[in-house]
């Protein structure tokens, strides 16, 4: 996917290749990497255990689709237009620890088999519908989102959370 950015008017503007979810080839990329977590994958980062993390992929998703829609943050109205640009710009892993959505945190144990299939069952659906199945309804954080970020932001969760695995 090529994305244009220009942040203001009068800078120049470059066109980017862009890695996203609606692509065949980085969905089928995503469910390879994830066949290989095992509830006893140990974190580079974080807190949450392999189950809670793909069990928190697919709530990520959830919000793509619309399932789910939590309002927009304060912080986020204030500062996601802001942030948005630079999460979005490249192909970059997402920072690690970066801050999560309250309603995406994931507590208590889950089974890996069961979160891992109802994830694989979110990309599908998400690859299938394309951008009109991508949800109008804005980003808890960074507000409104194009199906096309919407793409690029779902890759780059789901990338940071097998990275945050080692796979």
């Amino acid at each position: 996917m090529l994305r244009h950015y220009g942040v203001l008017d009068f800078q120049l503007t470059t066109w980017v290749y862009m890695k996203n979810l609606f692509e065949a080839a980085r969905a089928k990329e995503v469910k390879e990497r994830m066949a290989q977590l095992t509830p006893d994958s140990k974190r580079l980062w974080g807190t949450m255990n392999a189950p809670q993390a793909v069990a928190h992929c697919s709530a990520g998703l959830e919000l793509a689709l619309g399932d789910k829609t939590p309002p927009q943050v304060l912080v986020g109205r204030i500062l996601g237009w802001i942030v948005k640009p630079l999460a979005l710009r490249n192909d970059e892993p997402m920072r690690r620890n970066s801050p999560t959505i309250k309603d995406l945190v994931v507590q208590g144990e889950r089974d890996l088999r069961t979160e891992r299939e109802r994830l694989l069952g979110l990309i599908d659906r998400f690859v299938a519908v394309g951008p009109a199945g991508c949800t109008k309804h804005p980003h808890s954080f960074f507000g409104r989102l194009t199906p096309e970020e919407w793409a690029i932001l779902m890759y780059k969760h789901l990338d940071h959370h097998l990275r945050q695995f080692g796979v």
